[in-house]
């Protein structure tokens, strides 16, 4: 009597699949959704390495597969390679694949980024107990609701349905809220974004990716990292003339040249004795606050009779994965802050020090 393995999927519908499971914003995305990836849950499903089946494999078995072998679906054929795969790297079947998917040496980056810290990091994976990570002993398997996504027959509303359930028990709601609102700035339509600011007015924004950040930096931000904050202006890419709280800037006595050098947000922490003034600007694709940048912005704050350690300088992005800010984070400004909208608790301080200003890192936790 044989094993009753799973259906099996081809590689490019696997990782279409996982690209579903595992959208924008779930931490290592990259490290489940690349092929390597897809390989890897094809091998296990070659082999039947689901937890129901007390099945396991090692990643030097996703090494070994070939394009010619993944077509010899019977179940024999299926069970007769998952023995042979399991012989060493020295042994002549090791040693003689032809048109083996990856070299000998690509089973670590399989074993310590696609399973490790992606596949096994976000339970569509488990781990057998009391095996060391070196150890040759066949040691992963598929969790039985993960693999029950992967069948061929559940397509359309049902498999999103089935994605829906699985994210919502398996990914943290951290996880799940920088998913949303990462799907949220990659939205395109006509309906606006409407942002509320502290004052309780409202302002309806185009919508688009940088208007998402907007809004999360007056409503999120804000609340979160000024004790007091109020917003002086807001102006938009599509919309270069700001809304301006004329009324505030005056109060502060700021003075804002309407040129080159305009943030996107001015908000401002009216909490402590002196006033704190917050330049921000929005990064979807381009125009951090630079050195050159921070500079120009200074200039306009100590006109204004504003010391240098009144004024901050934040970069805002959507999130810290996507290409936005690994293109711009070599030209951000020291002694400014970076900001991410889909992780509203966290920000990332960028210390200038120097050869007279040490600090130890137990200074700085």
């Amino acid at each position: 009597m044989t094993t009753a393995l799973p259906p099996l999927l081809p590689v490019a519908e696997i990782q279409k699949r996982l690209g579903e499971i595992f959208p924008e914003g779930t931490p290592n995305r990259g490290y489940c959704t690349r092929e390597i990836a897809a390989r890897t849950v094809f091998v296990m499903l070659y082999v039947g390495a689901v937890e129901t089946l007390g099945v396991y494999i090692r990643p030097n078995q996703v090494t070994r597969m070939t394009d010619v072998q993944a077509g010899c679906a019977t179940e024999e054929e299926r069970l007769a390679w998952a023995k042979r795969s399991l012989s060493r790297d020295g042994s002549k079947e090791g040693r003689n694949i032809s048109g083996r998917w990856y070299a000998v040496d690509t089973r670590e980056p399989i074993r310590d980024e696609t399973l490790k810290d992606g596949l096994v990091a976000t339970g569509a994976v488990l781990v057998k107990a009391d095996v060391a990570t070196t150890s040759g002993i066949p040691r992963y398997t598929m969790a039985k609701s993960f693999v029950g996504l992967l069948d061929p027959n559940l397509t359309g509303g049902a498999l999103n349905e089935a994605v829906a359930t699985w994210q919502g028990e398996n990914l943290s709601a951290g996880a799940l809220a920088r998913i949303q609102l990462i799907g949220k700035g990659a939205i395109a339509g006509t309906g606006g974004v409407t942002v509320t600011f502290p004052n309780g007015q409202t302002r309806r924004l185009a919508h688009g990716p940088s208007s998402v950040i907007s809004k999360a930096v007056i409503e999120e931000f804000a609340k979160r990292f000024l004790g007091k904050p109020g917003v002086i202006f807001l102006s938009e890419s599509g919309n270069k003339v700001p809304g301006t709280d004329d009324q505030l800037a005056n109060l502060i006595g700021l003075k804002i040249p309407s040129d080159k050098y305009l943030p996107d947000i001015l908000p401002v922490d009216l909490g402590p004795k002196n006033p704190l003034i917050v330049f921000v600007e929005v990064v979807a694709n381009d125009g951090p606050i630079g050195s050159l940048r921070k500079s120009a912005l200074l200039e306009i704050t100590r006109s204004a009779g504003f010391p240098d350690e009144h004024v901050a300088f934040v970069t805002a992005y959507l999130d810290r994965s996507k290409a936005a800010f690994k293109k711009t984070v070599p030209e951000l400004a020291w002694n400014s802050f970076a900001w991410f909208a889909s992780e509203p608790d966290h920000i990332i301080v960028f210390r200038e020090g120097s050869s007279d200003r040490k600090a130890r890192l137990s200074d700085l936790l």
